[in-house]
């Protein structure tokens, strides 16, 4: 490719809303343009990385024994209403109507449209295992769609869908997976960590998410650096932070504490500290109350309550409707007095074992002092709190971090979630009707992309590893008009295209400022310059990666290049001081 021929809009600045590198890189170096909110065209550059990581993700999806679908976005809703889940994507599906009134949807993901194919067209044990995968568009009505290729309405995924008898068949497909995810993201230059993680709408059981850390990501993972623990922050776990409870037990006495509403309010007025105090938040479901108790200095993970109370299906409670159920408003509520039948009360193991703590006295301005769980009232036991950094690690006990992530794959097993909701069935060896049992794994192809650009930048643009680098090498003629320059340089270009060297001649009437700038900005590993060193028979090779310069004699130029490439990595940027 002629960079005087391709449409590489590169640009010196853009709007302020490109927050993240991802965005204004992409934008700048002329890989993307927005068409709307989280809507984004992708030009030729990333094109033509786009479909190296596709290739990729296939080589590895084929060495699995993975076959290659491709099905259709459009869906109607009767295959998403026999799992139940058109009503539970809400406002996230877009959903439309046919001439004939017929209610569709834009697929957000596949389950239902792969589960009703296997019911279809396997009979038998005989046919399994399945491993059913595709590339396809997905789309999802994102309400605040930013950070140009990470939060999107329209996206490319590879989504694969294994299909087996029994759990030992699901386990050896999901090992499958596993090892076939940590060599794609290898093979893209990813750095990245597996941690443990929830299924969220697509349900399922053993669950984990490939992730990349990165300032840009919106993802919590909660790691220990000593064991290896690693869990996103809907799933973390960990040990209780120690606190020391007053010795003796008493009766809960009631304090008058006038306007005092907030846990901190609170502690200030009755000089404790916050972990000796119960917040009490009340949230519905189906109509009726739900009592949530957290440790005074904690916070709940809704993740972990929706597991807690086997639905999504709730939400906070109102302020009149907690009055109705209380007979008190907000700020003034705890669970002494009530009524285990009339109001479920949802406790954090963190509260087992308390006493003499302080929590609402269901009565406006008061408090109740005193309180000790499982004595004063009978709550159920839970883990509903977001882990906190230097929390225990949950395995070793060593002080947990926490980072912000970016999602770029996740596996999933399903069991039969959809298998039952649909009914597909095979026969076992036995000729009984036996339930698929099915697993789910999914990769965002521009995560992928962005990742790598969030991971690996400069100053000057983009350093992209050459396995996903739209060009691994750009022949820079400084002088196009010099018909010798030109001569060698197509030679050299050409000789890179015959070894397998993605090359691209930038043979553009521009300044070289202009041309190098460009160069650095797109991220191609190897830039090889026909300027002054002609004159000496050679020519300038430069690295992206180190920014290194070199002089080879034009007649070893090629191997130098190929040789280079095969040992081109990109590596993470030391850690800036804060």
């Amino acid at each position: 490719m002629h960079w005087s021929q391709m449409f590489i809009p590169t640009l010196r600045e853009v709007t302020a809303d490109a927050e993240v590198a991802s965005h204004r890189l992409l934008l700048r170096a002329g890989f993307i343009r927005q068409l709307g909110a989280g809507i984004y065209s992708m030009l030729p550059l990333a094109r033509r990385s786009l479909l190296k990581i596709e290739q990729i993700i296939r080589e590895e999806m084929n060495a699995i024994g993975g076959q290659e679908f491709y099905l259709p976005a459009l869906h109607p809703a009767e295959i998403w209403k026999e799992t139940g889940r058109w009503e539970v994507m809400g406002e996230n599906m877009f959903r439309l109507t046919d001439r004939s009134r017929r209610e569709l949807c834009l697929g957000m993901t596949h389950e239902e449209v792969f589960t009703a194919i296997a019911r279809d067209e396997l009979r038998s044990y005989r046919d399994l295992p399945q491993i059913w995968y595709q590339i396809q568009v997905k789309f999802r009505d994102e309400p605040r769609p930013k950070s140009g290729l990470l939060r999107v309405r329209q996206f490319t995924m590879k989504d694969s869908y294994s299909f087996d008898l029994n759990a030992a068949g699901l386990d050896a497909s999901y090992r499958l997976h596993d090892t076939a995810y940590r060599r794609i993201f290898d093979r893209c230059g990813l750095k990245y960590v597996v941690v443990q993680a929830e299924s969220g709408a697509m349900g399922g059981s053993e669950s984990e998410e490939f992730m990349t850390f990165s300032d840009a990501g919106e993802d919590w993972v909660a790691r220990c650096s000593q064991c290896g623990y690693a869990a996103n922050l809907e799933r973390a776990a960990s040990g209780v932070r120690p606190v020391d409870d007053p010795p003796d037990e008493r009766e809960p006495e009631p304090v008058h504490t006038p306007g005092r509403k907030t846990i901190q309010e609170v502690s200030e007025f009755l000089h404790v500290e916050r972990s000796r105090q119960i917040k009490s938040l009340v949230y519905l479901v189906q109509d009726a109350p739900v009592l949530v108790l957290l440790r005074g200095d904690d916070q709940l993970n809704e993740s972990k309550l929706a597991n807690a109370l086997s639905t999504e299906a709730f939400r906070p409670a109102a302020a009149e409707e907690i009055r109705a159920a209380f007979g008190a408003d907000p700020g003034s509520l705890g669970p002494v007095g009530l009524d285990g039948k009339s109001v479920r009360i949802l406790a954090d193991h963190s509260l087992r074992s308390r006493k003499n703590l302080i929590c609402g006295a269901n009565r406006n301005d008061y408090h109740l002092l005193h309180v000790t769980p499982d004595k004063d009232f009978a709550p159920e036991y839970a883990d509903l709190r977001s882990v906190q950094p230097e929390d225990p690690c949950p395995k070793c006990g060593a002080p947990v971090g926490i980072d912000k992530a970016i999602e770029i794959g996740h596996i999933f097993k399903l069991g039969r979630k959809y298998s039952g909701a649909m009914k597909a069935t095979v026969l076992d060896r036995s000729g009984e009707e036996v339930l698929l049992l099915m697993g789910s794994y999914g990769i965002g192809v521009e995560r992928i992309l962005a990742a790598a650009v969030e991971l690996f930048h400069d100053e000057a643009g983009i350093v992209l590893p050459r396995s996903i680098s739209p060009f691994q090498a750009i022949v820079t003629l400084l002088q196009p008009e010099n018909p010798e320059h030109r001569s060698a340089a197509v030679r050299l270009y050409e000789d890179l295209w015959s070894q397998g060297v993605d090359c691209l001649l930038d043979d553009r009437d521009e300044r070289p400022g202009v041309k190098f700038k460009d160069a650095e900005l797109i991220g191609a590993p190897v830039r090889i310059t026909f300027g002054r060193k002609m004159s000496e028979g050679a020519v300038e090779l430069f690295l992206r990666n180190s920014k290194q310069t070199a002089s080879v004699p034009l007649p070893d130029a090629a191997e130098r290049v190929v040789r280079e490439l095969e040992e081109y990595r990109v590596e993470l940027p030391p850690p800036t001081a804060s």
